[in-house]
Order: C-alpha cells, then structure tokens, then sequence
C-alpha cells in the first residue's frame, strides 16, 4: 500500500471515529478484535455528540466524498433494513448535498461555452443551485434561443482525484478479500470494484449522459409509463449538460402523490414494468433510478406516468445474459427449483460437478417462504443475504456484469415498498416475463430473424457460386494436405522403428564388443574393438534417421 493510500485509509478511519460511527459495530465476541483495535490504534472521541446517529452517518459520508455518497444514497432505498431515523438522513443524500459555490458554476459554464459569456446563451440564470448530489449541481436557467426552461448541470470542480484515489484504495483492500475470507476469491471483488468505478468515471462526463438520455427518450417515445426530458445537445460537453427542465412531484413523496391523486397501484405496477422493459426489451436500463433522479407527473394523476432524471449510470446486458435471467425469473415465480439450480450449473456460474439435488433443495430452503406475500412482508435484503449464503457452499461467482442490474433491483424495491407496499410483484413481471420468453422462442422470432437477416443473405447471395467454388477448392486442398501429412507420420513411424532397432543392434555390438575385452583375453583385441565400431556405426546410423 502507498503513502498516499495510506494516509487516504487514516483519513477515512478518522471521519467515521469523528462522527462516532463506531456505534454500528455490533457488540458480538466476532467484533471484539475490531472493538480493541479502535480502543489501542484511534482513540480519537466522537466530536458530534449532539447529533443523531442517522445525520452523523450522513455527515460522514458527505464529508468522505462521491464514492462513499454513492453507497448512502443506495442504503437510503432500504427502509426495511435501517430505521427510519437513518434511512431518512440518508435520503438526504439523494439530491441535497452541500453544494459548492454557484459563482464556481457560472465560471464552469462560461469556460464550457469557449469562455464566452453566460449571458449570451441564457436568461434568468439562478446563481443558487437547484439541487445539489455527489458528482454535480444543476442551476435553472432559460434558453436565449427560444425561451425554453432549461436546467445547466455542472460537474463539482476537482472531483476526479478524490474518486481515483478512493478507488484504487478500494481495489488495493478488494486484493486483500481473497486472502483473507475463505471465499473471498468467488467474490471477485477485483472485478466488482473495476466495475464500479467505470459506472463512476462514466458519470463525470456528460456528454456520455446526454447520449444514455437521448437514447432512452428514443426508446419510451409516446409511452404513458415513463418520460425523459428532452436533451440540447448543442449547449453540452463533458463538463455540462443543458436539459428541458420538468416539473413533477419526487416518488418519494408519498403524501404529495396521494394529495393529488395519484393511481398508487398502477404507479408502483408501472414502475417494475417500466424496469423490466428497459433491461428485456431494449436491453439499456437507467442504473441509478434511486428515489432522487424519479419524478411523478402532476398531469393525468388516474394515468400516472414516471419522470426520469440523471442518465448518468447506464447498464446493458447481452442476449445470453437476458435469456438467463428471464428463464431464472420464470423458474422462480412457477417454484421449479430444479429449473433454477440446472439454469446455474449450465451457465457456468457453479461448478459442473455440483450436486443439482442439494443446490436444489437449498434454493427452495431460501425462496418458498417469500412467496404469496405481498411486498410489505418480504426483505429482499434478507433473502440476498440467504442467497448469500448458499451460494458460498456451492461456490457460486459473483457476475460483475450483474452488479448494476443487482443494484437497480434494490432501488426498484424500495421505491415500490414507498409506493404502495401491498404490491404483487411476482404477479406484475411474470406475465411479461412469460411474454418476452415466447416472444424470443416462437415463430414470431423465427419469422424476425429472417427478416433482419434477409438484407445480408440478399447481398451475399450472388456470391454463392463462386463461395461454393472456392469451398470445394479448398476441400480438394485440405484432402490433399491431410493426406502428404498422412504420408510424412506414416514416413516418420517407420524412420523411428528402424532408428530404434539400429539404436538396439548398436547397443547389444558396443556390449559384446566390451565383454569380449574384458572377459577373454585369448581374442585378438582387433574383433572386440571391430564389434565396439559397428555398434557406434548403427547408433549414428539410427541417430540420423531420427532427424
């Protein structure tokens, strides 16, 4: 480990004793050595005593830096597994960092737009930012142009060396995991941390969010589930984004939603459609739906339709990868257990002499007792952590690929336990999923496939003659390859018997010859030294026919 990493160590250690986030370390005989390390090596007294536990945990990730803002914001969504009182400060978290001075922006913006005056762009710039998070601040604006709202996002000014130097801290102590957990090298924590700090670096430049945005506007065009505002491209670099600027009550409003009447069950049905179209059909998924970038049109409260923010974070998977996950899914909901458990051991992710009956009968063991409860009664955090575990005695991998989906699938849950806990969710995705399945499988896709391949098949199709030519040609060649390699093996095998029999023959001269000098001594010495000569005679005659 570096100085730098290690003096970047100290400094977190020492933000979390100030705010005396020692308190989280539960009093257990297997947090002892932990608890009198604290006690011997960092004696420094929590200096915010005053403060609650939740807003002292808020306090110290805000002050730690984007990285450490990032994992608050996810914990924020778990409601059933922090209380109230910390789950809130963390929701905070989302959209309500300390923001850093709005003249910084305006001088962002300006050397953004070729140094240029704001003002030669945008009217009504507010020099006091809309909304503040861990990467970036938006200030509201109004285009020159046409008068249009707009909101100007901002990268925070010297954020790149603060996320680098966590990072590689992070992937120093990841390259630890495998030596010091028994299964830390399934984790892949490497690859985990690799993964995540891509997602992070991703986010620092906005012209890749302004693309994910564009994208997913295409792909929910006209839909009534989810909205996307619109992007102007020209105004954006990497430094900063210009958007349509929305209005809409945040999801995690509950209250203000019900005010207005919001179709509450439709909402939270819409919202894990809206998740499992972006990731089944479009294979292109908003990676960081938390309750900060999601917004609930006040327009047709009866016909509620999402508003989605912060593109930043985007994920996509490949088609084996989706036809994996919606087969693991369709196993799930109809209990095939048997299904799942095969699923995993063809797909590589556990070991092919694993037990099917006993991986089986452990998957059942976890996920029968979640079924045909609503939302409210089921901790998915829980049941993780159960899979958890039988993945480790089965010596599960983690799927770095996944980790965003995995992710996502948090933030979907906890936005719908806001929303309406009395959710179905199984029944709300299987009939999609069942549908995207036969889709993928039937005639339909048979019919598709040709379709898209026709164009291809057109081209090449006035080739096929000569391909055809050219195929049996090199067929005509590679028979005759075949068989002068044929002829040189069955060449080299007689060389090497016949080289083998000369090698004999020279050792039983090279012997007798020996014998006969040193046994009898009534032998001219001429024949015994005639035999010695023919046996090196038959070696170097055997030695060249090996060549």
């Amino acid at each position: 480990m570096t100085p730098s990493e290690l003096l970047r160590l100290y400094h977190i250690i020492r933000v979390m004793l100030s705010y005396g986030l020692d308190e989280l370390i539960p009093h257990l005989r297997i947090t002892l050595p932990l608890r009198v390390w604290r006690k011997f090596l960092f004696w420094m007294p929590n200096r915010h005593k005053d403060k609650p536990l939740g807003e002292r945990l808020r306090l110290a990730l805000q002050e730690l830096g984007p990285v450490w803002i990032k994992f608050g914001q996810m914990m924020s969504t778990r409601r059933d597994l922090f209380p109230p009182e910390i789950a809130d400060q963390l929701a905070i978290l989302q959209d309500r960092v300390d923001p850093f001075d709005g003249k910084l922006a305006r001088e962002q913006i300006e050397l953004s737009m070729g140094g240029i005056p704001l003002e030669s762009w945008f009217d009504d710039f507010e020099i006091v930012p809309l909304a503040s998070a861990s990467i970036a601040q938006v200030h509201t604006a109004r285009l020159k142009a046409n008068g249009q709202e707009v909101v100007i996002k901002v990268i925070r000014p010297d954020i790149l060396p603060v996320i680098k130097a966590d990072m590689r801290l992070m992937n120093r102590l990841a390259g630890w995991l495998p030596m010091l957990l028994p299964d830390g090298r399934r984790l892949r924590p490497r690859e985990v941390v690799r993964e995540y700090e891509k997602t992070l670096l991703d986010e620092l430049n906005l012209l890749r969010e302004a693309a994910n945005a564009i994208q997913l506007r295409r792909n929910f065009d006209g839909s009534p589930m989810l909205y996307i505002p619109e992007i102007y491209s020209d105004y954006c670099s990497e430094n900063m984004l210009v958007m349509e600027r929305i209005y809409g009550i945040p999801v995690s409003d509950v209250e203000a939603l019900k005010a207005n009447g919001t179709n509450m069950p439709l909402l939270a049905e819409r919202g894990v459609q809206v998740f499992f179209t972006q990731v089944f059909r479009d294979s292109f998924f908003h990676a960081d739906m938390h309750p900060g970038n999601i917004f609930i049109s006040e327009e047709h409260p009866e016909d509620p339709q999402y508003i989605g923010i912060d593109c930043g974070i985007v994920g996509s998977l490949n088609k084996e990868d989706k036809r994996y996950l919606a087969e693991n899914f369709i196993a799930f909901f109809n209990r095939d257990y048997r299904r799942v458990a095969e699923l995993h051991v063809d797909s590589g992710w556990v070991p092919a002499d694993t037990n099917v009956e006993e991986f089986e009968f452990a998957i059942r063991t976890v996920c029968e007792p979640i079924f045909e409860k609503p939302l409210a009664e089921i901790s998915f955090g829980h049941v993780l952590l159960n899979l958890f575990n039988t993945a480790r005695r089965f010596n599960m991998e983690v799927q770095p690929q996944l980790v965003l989906l995995q992710k996502t699938l948090l933030y979907v849950e906890g936005v719908g336990r806001q929303l309406y806990p009395q959710l179905d969710l199984w029944k709300t995705a299987k009939p999609f999923l069942e549908s995207w399945l036969k889709d993928q499988m039937g005639v339909a896709a048979l019919i598709r496939g040709f379709k898209e391949k026709a164009p291809f098949w057109a081209e090449k199709l006035p080739e096929i003659p000569e391909l055809i030519y050219d195929g049996l040609r090199q067929h005509r060649l590679l028979r005759h390859s075949v068989t002068q390699l044929t002829d040189e093996l069955r060449m080299q095998r007689v060389r090497q018997s016949q080289s083998r029999y000369l090698f004999g023959v020279g050792a039983t001269l090279l012997l007798a010859g020996l014998l006969m000098l040193v046994g009898r001594q009534d032998l001219p010495e001429v024949i015994s030294a005639g035999l010695m000569a023919a046996g090196v005679v038959s070696w170097v005659i055997g030695w060249r026919r090996t060549r």
